[in-house]
Formats: structure tokens, sequence, C-alpha cells
């Protein structure tokens, strides 16, 4: 198990006396829950004594109502990251590889190691997108999964339209393509579509989400996976019984209520233009800068990394550094995003 990588967690901001410090290192929802989901959550934890439905049937009624798809088609685990490692369990034999871009979100080399699979790591290109060709190179007899990352954690551009649907073209109808849109609700470019319209037409494609990111919902851990009805039974056979607690259901039910719901994505509306500023800034000030369709912003600053990160936490801000890769930004409330501004102006 030594070749096992270690998951990096996002830090929380030093205590610095008489400065408000801001984590922006884990892609959190700054925003705390609806009172309505609040509300959902304590008559939830009323219960706790009791196991959750192994099932999760009301809360996936609720997902397939406002996804579009039949329930059949979903699966629920502890988190999108969780419905990955098991994709990896029931597709790949030892040996098997998955492939995917590098730099992007650090459990897919964890989950492929467990999974006793080989991680085939292909290059972002040098605008930290996806090279779709590149990928497709690198697929063999072998491979098994593919996975997509859209937005990319954590560079921020998603796949568009047009090259996912030149990729999935020529992907082995045999190999599963795992579309992981844990941000998805971000997004604001018309030409990357909706991974669920995508898999209506490919039976290989699995669509990962996540309430965590713009549900506000990271501290219950609920992803759901959307897939074609027979994928979906697999994951669902080798999903940890009972591990999506009874809480977490109740409050994503409670979240895809129509006036909650539009609430929430409200939220994520102003995060979203918080982000358009925060990327025009730092073009501005003179930050090369990829294109962002999460809820973060990505510096590829290579070897000034480490530097970078110290001296945004001298200055109250918790950010994310990637080896000397980049730094992760998270695009937060208003004031966090100033202050960053701020320090990003003097550290360039």
């Amino acid at each position: 198990m030594a070749r096992v990588p270690a998951y990096v967690a996002g830090r929380p901001a030093r205590v610095r006396e008489g400065l408000e410090v801001f984590k922006l290192s884990s892609n959190e929802n700054p925003y705390p829950p609806l009172p309505s989901v609040l509300e959902a959550i304590a008559r939830a934890a009323a219960e706790v004594n009791r196991y959750p439905d192994p099932s999760a049937a009301a809360m996936l009624d609720a997902v397939a109502a406002r996804w579009g798809v039949r329930p059949e088609q979903l699966a629920a685990a502890t988190g999108s990251v969780r419905l990955l490692a098991q994709l990896v369990e029931v597709a790949c034999d030892p040996g098997d590889e998955v492939v995917f871009a590098w730099r992007s979100f650090e459990a897919y080399p964890i989950a492929a190691a467990i999974g006793d699979a080989r991680a085939v790591q292909v290059p972002l290109t040098a605008e930290s997108r996806h090279d779709l060709p590149a990928m497709l190179a690198a697929i063999t007899g072998r491979t098994r999964l593919v996975v997509l990352c859209s937005p990319n954690n954590p560079t921020g551009p998603a796949v568009r339209a047009a090259e996912l649907e030149a990729f999935l073209a020529q992907v082995p109808g045999d190999v599963l393509v795992v579309l992981d849109e844990a941000y998805r609700e971000f997004v604001d470019d018309p030409e990357v579509p909706d991974g669920v319209d995508v898999l209506r037409a490919h039976p290989n494609v699995v669509v990962l989400r996540t309430f965590s990111k713009a549900y506000g919902l990271a501290g219950l851990r609920v992803g759901v996976a959307v897939a074609h009805p027979e994928v979906a039974a697999t994951l669902r056979k080798a999903a940890t019984p009972f591990g999506v607690t009874a809480i977490g259901q109740a409050a994503v039910v409670a979240s895809l209520q129509p006036a909650a719901e539009a609430e929430l994505m409200g939220r994520v509306a102003a995060l979203v233009a918080e982000r358009h500023c925060v990327l025009d800034a730092l073009r501005e000030q003179g930050w090369r800068v990829p294109d962002a369709q999460g809820n973060f912003v990505w510096l590829p600053v290579g070897g000034r990394t480490p530097a970078l990160v110290e001296a945004f936490g001298a200055e109250g801000l918790s950010v994310r550094g990637y080896g000397t890769d980049g730094v992760r930004v998270t695009v937060a409330e208003a004031a966090a995003n100033a202050r960053f501004l701020d320090v990003a102006a003097r550290l360039r």
C-alpha cells in the first residue's frame, strides 16, 4: 500500500490577531445552510438511533425528478469521490488502466491505486485544459475507465461539447467514460454540455455529481452517479450499506424543493459573478490565469507555488498549493475575494 498517494486536504487559515482570516483552500461554499435545510437536518437528527434508508429512495426520487432521469439510473454514495472508487473496484482487474488528465483531482490516482489499477496520467495542454486527443491515444486494451473532470479541479477549464463528442465517437464502447461534474452548477460557458444530456446518447458514459459544492452540504458527504441502468445497478451493489446518512438524505431532499433550490442557485450566480470579477482583476494585475468554470481560480506559477502559499498564509489567506505546479484559490464571499486580490497585487 506504500504506492497509494495520500490525499492532502486544504488547510484552515492561520489565526492572526486583529485580522479577519479566510479559508480559500477547499472549494467550500461560503454560505451557511438554508433555514429550511437546517430544519430538515434537525428532524432527521432526532432519529439517528435508526439506520438510514439503504436505498436512499426518497432522495433519489427527488434527484431523478430534478435531473429528468429515472431513479434506476442513479446511485448514491458518500461523495462523488466514493462513487469513482466503486467504479474502479467493479470495472478494473489488477493491472487494468484508469486514464485521466494531470494535473486534475488528486483523488483519481488514489482511487486507481487502491483498486489495484494502473493510473495513466495525460498532461494538460498549455491552457490547463484536457488534451482529449492525447487521452484518446493513451487508451489501450487494458483501459477500463477514462475520467474527465469538467470543470477541471484544480485548473478550472471545462470540456466543451464539440471536443467531447469527437472524443466519445472514438472511445471503444467497452471503456467507461466518467464525466466528473462536481462543479457543474457554476458553469456559464454555453459550449459546455450538461453531462446528463451527453449520457443519453452514450451507454458508456457515467456522470458524477455532488451536493457538497453548489448546494453547500460538504459536511454531509452526498454524491450521486447518473448512468445507464445496468451500470447504476452495479454501483448500488458495490455501495457501502447505509453509507449516505438519513441527515444527508433529508438535506438533499430539502435543498431540491423549488424555493430552496432557487435561493441556492441565486447564491451560485453570485459566486459566478465574483469569479468573473476575480479573473478580470487578476489578469489586469498581470497574472496568467486560465479559464475558470468552477468556484475557484488557478495560478499556474510553477516553482513559486510553495512561496506564494506561505505569502498568502501570512496575510490570513489559506490557499491550496499543488507541488510546484500552481495555486488554487476558492472564490468565496466578497470580503475574502477583495483581500485575496489586494494581496495578489502586492505579490505579483
